[in-house]
């Protein structure tokens, strides 16, 4: 007997950004679920070198779509009655975050109508959505015209701040997963009744096949920081420790590999304060790249801080990608961080936007390099038993395989 037919909602796939996604999905076709992906948008517009191949078969909706998903939105809403074109108006009149969440919340609820008559054709029997906000308002909307169940993953960006039918959506649901158990947590407080259905289900990255042999820092320390150039990283306040490490005489070099809308910012910072010897922006790194550079840096920093309007990091894979190579982490403690940074044990915390703290967790790395070296051994074995991909991925296999029942 075949088994359960799953549909993920997406906005784009694959994404250069979001490889977890990725390993995600080809993890779970590889563990026998029948999936297939649904995205919002057309392909991604970013280069997409040093990604593994998609192991499922993807749809893609986006503007070549939109005339076909506004006329059948006009007909499917008719047919279907006024109790239909109650519940949409309901979506649409939520207190988006922006016009550019709302923009997303319209086409999503547009595409959702779509979906669910696309999805009762093709004999779908669960709607997963990885994201909250966008994809999770698609499935929520496919669900309840389709009597299909949906569930939802909730990560950072999606959920800090949460949009407006957020609620809704995790009563609605049949499963939600959180990515962190502070995620868990917020998503019970938001939604009390629907606690019971919230599972915290940490994403996977790869162990290096040995420990990495203990052996000296390089002269000078190489420091690694690996992310999207966006303010909510903290990259800004890396570069203060990085003035203030110069000025006291430590011999470091730091890579800081990424792109986004701070590139500009970062790159005249480092002008301004004369770090161009110390640091390096090589810009975007293909992920089939990034072992490489952890295998080459004696420390990861991960230096996150909250934003504002609340919007944070959840639990940054690379992170965990850092710890499964051995690699010593100095982080902050942000959301679902210290689930997998302890201080003294798999790395080092400090305060967000803190500089002068992160330079003096950076110097006394540089001072205990056996010490720093063991806590990254000990992050090795925590990615070994908490965030293994296999497990961690079957156990979501059988969550939405369960969500069906």
């Amino acid at each position: 007997m075949a088994g359960p037919r799953v549909a993920y909602i997406l906005l784009w796939f694959p994404e250069r950004s979001q490889t977890f996604i990725l390993d995600e999905v080809n993890t779970l076709a590889r563990l026998g679920l029948d999936l297939a992906v649904y995205t919002l948008y057309g392909p991604s517009p970013r280069p997409l070198t040093g990604l593994a191949p998609v192991a499922v078969p993807v749809h893609r909706l986006g503007l070549a779509s939109l005339k076909g998903i506004f006329t059948e939105n006009l007909r499917l809403t008719k047919d279907w009655g006024a109790p239909v074109r109650r519940f949409l108006l309901k979506v649409l009149v939520r207190q988006w975050r922006s016009l550019e969440t709302a923009g997303e919340a319209l086409w999503a609820t547009l595409a959702g109508v779509h979906l669910a008559r696309r999805f009762l054709a093709q004999g779908i029997d669960h709607i997963h959505a990885p994201w909250a906000d966008g994809p999770a308002t698609a499935a929520w909307v496919a669900s309840q015209l389709s009597g299909i169940p949906f569930s939802f993953c909730a990560h950072a960006h999606d959920l800090y701040p949460p949009d407006g039918a957020l609620k809704d959506k995790l009563t609605a649901a049949a499963l939600v997963r959180a990515v962190s158990g502070e995620n868990q947590a917020f998503l019970a407080a938001l939604a009390p009744q629907a606690a019971a259905k919230i599972v915290k289900i940490y994403y996977g990255a790869p162990l290096t096949a040995a420990p990495k042999p203990p052996r000296p820092f390089h002269h000078p320390c190489r420091l690694l920081a690996l992310g999207r150039l966006e303010p909510k990283k903290g990259f800004a306040v890396l570069l203060e420790s990085c003035r203030l490490l110069q000025a006291q005489g430590v011999d470091f070099h730091l890579t800081l590999a990424g792109d986004g809308p701070e590139m500009k910012t970062l790159q005249e910072m480092i002008n301004q304060w004369g770090l161009g010897r110390r640091v390096t922006l090589p810009g975007f790194v293909p992920h089939n790249q990034v072992p490489r550079l952890l295998e080459e840096s004696d420390l990861f920093l991960m230096p996150s801080v909250i934003l504002p309007h609340g919007d944070r990091d959840g639990l940054p894979n690379v992170i965990l990608e850092a710890l499964g190579h051995g690699v010593p982490v100095i982080a902050t403690p942000v959301n679902g961080i210290p689930e997998a940074v302890y201080p003294g044990d798999t790395g080092w915390l400090v305060p967000p936007g803190d500089p002068v703290s992160l330079a003096q967790a950076i110097r006394e790395a540089l001072a205990n390099p056996g010490e720093a070296q063991r806590r990254g051994l000990q992050g090795r074995e925590l990615v070994g038993r908490e965030f293994n991909s296999l497990k961690n991925y079957g156990r979501l296999k059988a969550c939405l395989e369960g969500a069906i029942r």
